[in-house]
């Protein structure tokens, strides 16, 4: 284990699976105690921690809608409430649905904004009185390609990711003299596996391309992840880190 992270406590939204659960693992294998959100999933949320523990670090499970701001002061309290401190917050949690927009409701684009951009926001807030009171403090904010390339069906999901870029850098300027470095990346085309009857391919991906030839893997995003977490990242802040294999230069 390398010991970077070590006595540092980490929230990762959206960890029950996938990109979410590969980046809790990698910031436990740097030494930090780990946070896993879920909205609903307890059990993968439970699993992701098991793996942690296994790694050798102590993990947390907490449950909720990050779109309600009292159920996210509860989710960050209860978590600082445990580990004594919180250091980083990684805003993973994200739903992308797909829709004409000729039929998406308005219920459905506040759904999409709500999970994807207000949480963030609501998280950095809550999260904001125990961050400042870290020498190693980072937000890391999750994004998606189609928030700078656009993509059919799905406005309320490329709307809300490029305001989380806007969002990212706002957050960086207010929060820089507190000692706070926040970033976003940018996972292209990734390997994951889709659930609760979303397991169809989004229209988009039919024509995406990249230089290396092949989807990303969860473990490829969260290793960039930690990297702007880690000890030798603190000069870097309001940067947008692309994680796509080559897929602007294709």
């Amino acid at each position: 284990m390398n010991e970077d992270m070590k006595g540092l406590v980490a929230l990762v939204t959206g960890a029950s699976r996938n990109i979410g659960r590969a980046i809790a693992l990698a910031l436990a294998l740097q030494g930090a105690r780990i946070v896993i959100h879920v909205a609903r999933d307890v059990d993968a949320g439970e699993e992701t921690a098991n793996a942690i523990r296994q790694a050798g670090s102590e993990a947390l499970v907490v449950s909720g809608d990050l779109s309600s701001p009292d159920i996210v002061r509860t989710v960050v309290a209860d978590a600082a409430k445990v580990f004594g401190r919180l250091d980083i917050v990684i805003n993973n949690a994200a739903i992308r649905p797909e829709a004409p927009i000729e039929t998406l409701s308005y219920e459905a684009w506040r759904e999409v904004m709500g999970v994807c951009l207000d949480s963030v926001f609501l998280v950095s807030q809550a999260a904001l009185s125990y961050l400042e009171r870290s020498e190693r403090a980072v937000i890391v904010n999750i994004g998606g390609m189609t928030g700078h390339t656009g993509a059919a069906r799905r406005v309320h999901v490329v709307a809300a990711k490029a305001g989380l870029v806007g969002l990212s850098k706002g957050l960086a300027h207010e929060l820089s003299p507190r000692g706070i470095t926040v970033n976003c990346v940018v996972p292209g085309l990734i390997d994951t596996v889709r659930v609760g009857g979303k397991g169809k391919t989004p229209h988009h991906h039919d024509t995406s391309i990249n230089l290396v030839g092949r989807k990303g893997r969860p473990d490829e995003v969260a290793e960039a992840v930690a990297f702007l977490c880690g000890g030798n990242s603190r000069y870097i802040t309001g940067q947008t880190l692309h994680v796509n294999g080559g897929a602007y230069l294709s």
